[in-house]
């Protein structure tokens, strides 16, 4: 039983080309109590697989977190087997504002101890007692309630091309990170403001909104179904968007367009540019805001030295990678001291 991918990156996208045939990116989550994990994965994959849908997902003992490609002409067969499974059935599925063929490109379905890197003692708090659920027209009322404090619960590399206006921004690299130092920066309006908080599609608000409960936060809110539903709901709806530019996504599309704002700098020359790339270099592979000027005269690199190596003969390349694993963390995500505009931008709305 093949439980795993047979196909390259690029093996697959050459055939979804030859396919022609439309792809629908989505998300879901749920946080339910699974028994054997790596069993419910295998049975996830097998039938995922027969239905030629990509992805990356996570599967842990407290629930299942998905970013999904499915083929157009399957999603009444895929939604089928979700609502074939109980915890699933009906579950929200966030569909993409923006579609790429090519979001995915491999089947991934992984067997985790958490479904988000939280770093949390779920047996410390109770993690069922979450904030208020709000939709979109209930969040744009909100926000604009002065004794509201606004969180963007994503990092620094996510919030930096695009985020509500007068958000809190955490300047960090990783969702853990920002659990503690939201509380201490708010403790003092524990209970007279209202704690507001929104994520891409809400997972990381299930989890936060309790934990802030439990630590003696009176008034907690969500965004319910994060950025990629309050987007939908304004459109469907005619609702005023609040939102400036582009919603980081973790897939190869890197962001979609929410609003024209552009809100953040290239990393390499500071003109205004929210377009996430990877270094070309392999053995570095940094994710960094780049504009099209810079990619060109760098190679699309991040550095001179990337450049240099990318210039190598494909096998001196591979023995310089060996045995280091650079990574995107590493680097902290367009942190990098080769990168002159690495720290967070200011809004070009304020200048």
């Amino acid at each position: 039983m093949q439980l795993y991918n047979k196909l390259s990156a690029k093996e697959r996208e050459a055939l979804i080309e030859q396919a022609g045939e439309e792809r629908l990116t989505l998300s879901f989550y749920k946080y339910a109590k699974i028994g054997n994990p790596q069993l419910f994965r295998n049975h996830l994959f097998v039938a995922w697989d027969n239905m030629n849908v990509l992805g990356r997902i996570y599967v842990a003992h407290e629930g299942i977190n998905a970013q999904l490609s499915v083929p157009a002409k399957e999603f009444s067969k895929f939604k089928a087997f979700l609502d074939g499974i109980y915890f699933l059935e009906n579950v929200r599925l966030n569909i993409a504002i923006e579609h790429d063929d090519k979001s995915f490109l491999k089947l991934k379905i992984k067997v985790r101890s958490k479904i988000v890197a939280d770093g949390l003692n779920d047996e410390s708090f109770d993690v069922t007692n979450r904030g208020v659920h709000v939709d979109a027209e209930q969040f744009n009322a909100l926000i604009e309630d002065p004794d509201t404090v606004l969180v963007d619960m994503r990092n620094h590399y996510e919030s930096e091309i695009g985020h509500f206006k007068n958000a809190v921004t955490p300047d960090v690299d990783t969702f853990r990170d920002s659990l503690d130092i939201i509380e201490a920066d708010l403790k003092a309006h524990k209970e007279d403001k209202k704690l507001v908080m929104y994520c891409t599609g809400g997972i990381r608000c299930e989890k936060a909104s309790a934990y802030y409960k439990h630590k003696g936060f009176k008034n907690v809110y969500q965004l319910d179904g994060g950025i990629i539903e309050y987007t939908r709901q304004v459109n469907e709806k005619g609702l005023e968007n609040k939102f400036l530019g582009k919603n980081f996504v973790f897939d190869h599309r890197r962001g979609e367009r929410i609003s024209n704002h552009i809100i953040a700098r290239c990393h390499q020359c500071g003109d205004p540019c929210d377009t996430h790339v990877n270094c070309a270099n392999e053995a570095c592979h940094l994710l960094f805001i780049q504009c099209e000027k810079c990619a060109q005269k760098m190679n699309d690199c991040c550095s001179d030295h990337c450049k240099e190596v990318i210039k190598l003969p494909y096998e001196e390349q591979k023995k310089l990678r060996a045995g280091k694993r650079n990574s995107n963390k590493i680097f902290k995500k367009g942190r990098s001291p080769v990168l002159k505009f690495k720290s967070l931008s200011k809004s070009l709305l304020n200048e």
